[in-house]
């Protein structure tokens, strides 16, 4: 029985000589304790991307055992935070000394929350896809949170066009007419009385943010909040008809085009502690078999590019 096995990754030469920019493993399935500001720490299932740079031109490949394990162990052991994220980092790049520089990691989750109804009080599950990616090369560390957020949105040219055929409706229906408040009334609740609504789609904003040096947890249901409050219209979980019917009228207050939507969350992120942003506004259009589509970036030197 041989007493050591080959190891071909140290023993081997390279077919061809050369740097790569990363090297590892995607995909990796495994369970973390997700630990984020406002919420007790919770289990979520991920998916994994681990990386190293490979600068050493002449090496045969990397390590890749060595970025699971550390990375099976921060399941096992810890909960995720920016601070275990670093150390993970540092790791990654420690057992390659000699081969590596620079590492990364991607992690992929779908991030549950109870969320309230509008006015019935109900309440109902909420899931928010969450990557949350961390780097470190020539020493200078990034962690980036980005999160998608569900929204309503509804079409101000669309809506315009609907109220003007309202009004035609309302001059054929009552042209010469005396007025009667209780006729009027009545008719407004008929179909003759609406004969046009303003479309609307479901819609989403891709929201990316570096955190600032030094932060020390994660508030993804923080940023998750505020973007749904500057929105007005996030889509509901559970909803009974008074439910139904405000979300109807935040709908009718808060018209968007996608660039009205881009705005607001570029004005709301430029207020937060977040050392650069980038948003997509993605608006599922009802009307069009195309997209209506926007960006916004805090626009700082080195930074995201829309």
């Amino acid at each position: 029985m041989p007493t050591s096995m080959p190891d071909i990754a140290n023993s081997a030469a390279a077919l061809k000589t050369g740097t790569l920019d990363w090297v590892g493993m995607g995909d990796i399935e495994l369970p973390f304790q997700f630990a984020s500001k406002g919420l007790n720490d919770i289990p979520v299932t991920a998916k994994a991307d681990t990386y190293v740079s490979l600068d050493k031109p002449d090496a045969k490949g990397i390590h890749m055992s060595r970025l699971y394990l550390a990375l099976d162990k921060l399941s096992c052991e810890q909960s995720l935070s920016p601070e275990t994220l670093t150390a993970l980092l540092d790791q990654f790049i420690t057992t390659h000394e000699g081969l590596s520089n620079s590492a990364k990691v991607i992690i992929k989750f779908d991030l549950p929350l109870r969320r309230a109804s509008l006015l019935s009080g109900k309440q109902g599950w909420k899931s928010y896809p969450v990557t949350i990616t961390a780097s470190l090369e020539e020493q200078k560390l990034s962690i980036e949170l980005a999160v998608d957020v569900t929204y309503s949105s509804t079409c101000p040219c669309s809506a315009a066009l609907a109220r003007q055929l309202i009004q035609n409706a309302f001059e054929e229906k009552f042209a010469g007419q005396p007025l009667d408040h209780e006729s009027v009334h009545a008719w407004l609740g008929t179909t003759e009385g609406i004969v046009a609504t303003p479309h609307s789609q479901r819609s989403i904003a891709n929201i990316k943010v570096q955190l600032p040096k030094g932060a020390q947890e994660f508030d993804i249901k923080g940023l998750i909040d505020v973007a749904e409050q500057e929105l007005q219209t996030p889509v509901q979980a559970a909803v009974k008809r008074e439910d139904e019917q405000e979300f109807a009228r935040l709908n009718g207050q808060n018209l968007m085009f996608c660039e009205d939507a881009a705005r607001k969350l570029k004005t709301l992120l430029n207020q937060q502690d977040f050392a650069d942003f980038y948003v997509k506004i993605n608006h599922y259009e009802s009307l069009h078999a195309h997209d209506a589509v926007a960006y916004a970036v805090k626009g700082i030197t080195g930074g995201y590019k829309a």
